[in-house]
């Protein structure tokens, strides 16, 4: 880190410095003030057309939010970034930027499981080497997410003969929710829902498997998708027996 620069020992010097500090103050409080109002603006307008996205012009209206809302995104990125790195705008200026307030954290989701890690302890006191007597802990908590890992079950069945009639006995194949098919239950769920849930088409998704180390053609996925759908339609229409 470098040092700051001398102060000044001339009384017109320490004025003129004073005055430039001032300057740069106002403009950092300017420009985040300006960004505080940009942010509130894109806020309201967003809600605004939220409230309206059902219209006549309702998939115009979706596409103007898409777009406020990444404007609001960068808005509020560019916000954060300027709270915590601060730049002078004169080398050995020691002027301090505007700190943007931050709003209060909530509390982390009780329901998430939670992972102890606890670092270890001196054995003796690190000063005159000592016992030491616990009085008690801090707790810091880091929300944290496992990243998804793909995996391929292998069921095995056996197969055995008897010895005195030769007759071969096998256990019955896996059920599959596709018959024939290699992709398990939480896969086709996982792709239906990120199609018709999330509104995410088949081509990004097998761009995003495919960067993940697992190739699935968009036809491959078409195929899963109609064979998932044909089959809820079937059980669908199938009366249920009294």
């Amino acid at each position: 880190m470098p040092s700051p620069a001398p102060l000044p020992t001339d009384l017109a010097e320490a004025h003129a410095l004073i005055l430039q500090q001032r300057e740069e103050l106002a403009l950092a409080e300017a420009r985040a003030s300006g960004a505080a109002a940009m942010i509130v603006h894109l806020k309201l307008m967003i809600a605004k057309l939220r409230r309206d996205q059902y219209g006549q012009s309702s998939e115009r209206g979706r596409k103007v939010i898409d777009q406020l809302e990444l404007q609001l995104e960068e808005a509020e990125a560019d916000a954060a970034e300027r709270s915590v790195v601060t730049e002078p705008a004169t080398p050995g200026s020691a002027v301090q930027g505007f700190t943007r307030r931050r709003p209060v954290r909530a509390p982390l989701p009780a329901h998430l499981p939670r992972e102890r890690v606890v670092i270890p302890a001196p054995c003796a006191c690190p000063a005159c080497g000592g016992k030491l007597s616990k009085l008690g802990e801090d707790v810091t908590e880091t929300l944290e997410v496992v990243p998804r890992q793909w995996k391929v079950i292998q069921t095995v069945r056996e197969k055995f003969s008897c010895r005195s009639c030769q007759r071969i006995t096998q256990p019955p194949a896996p059920f599959h929710a596709i018959a024939r098919g290699r992709a398990g239950a939480s896969l086709l769920a996982m792709i239906l829902y990120a199609k018709f849930g999330q509104h995410q088409p088949l081509n990004r998704q097998s761009e995003v498997y495919a960067r993940e180390g697992v190739e699935l053609d968009v036809s491959t996925l078409a195929d899963l998708v109609g064979t998932c759908a044909a089959t809820v339609d079937t059980s669908s229409s199938t009366p249920s027996r009294a």
